[in-house]
């Protein structure tokens, strides 16, 4: 990967746009919520979370797309690759599309979120699975043990 086991970095398809992500990622998740499956067109997105201070846009000017909504999902203007998302009323966080990396196997899911949508074939490695997302209160406990794996 490029960089170093504490920076990680990453484009769209075109190149157009390119981050960094620095340290480990607090967890990396699959979700199987229809709207990943529309918005990836595959039977889940992949992401790693990050606390903002942490990710930076290097090149290129990521646009909004997907839902116009409170979550929002940054695309490349150019190849409309998805890239990462600023999740709603959590801007201390950024959640980075997994396959944009240039190593996106180092970070298999973790967790596995909206089951109860999820393709009836669809299989992760996931250690945990939700129905939808995990209660708040159990991230600080997720996250304690996604951190002793590494």
């Amino acid at each position: 990967m490029a960089g170093s086991d504490n920076r990680h970095e990453g484009r769209c398809r075109c190149g157009r746009v390119r981050f960094r992500v620095d340290g480990h990622p607090i967890i990396a998740m699959a979700c199987h919520c229809e709207g990943c499956q529309r918005m990836t067109a595959s039977a889940f997105s992949l992401s790693v979370l990050y606390p903002s201070d942490r990710f930076a846009v290097l090149q290129g000017e990521p646009v909004i797309g997907g839902l116009h909504g409170a979550t929002r999902h940054f695309f490349c203007p150019h190849c409309m690759s998805w890239l990462f998302t600023r999740p709603e009323g959590m801007d201390e966080f950024v959640n980075v599309r997994t396959a944009m990396l240039e190593d996106p196997g180092r970070f298999p899911p973790f967790i596995e979120t909206y089951t109860s949508e999820k393709l009836p074939w669809a299989t992760t490695p996931a250690l945990h699975s939700f129905e939808s997302l995990p209660p708040m209160e159990r991230y600080p406990e997720l996250a304690a043990e996604f951190a002793s794996r590494r």
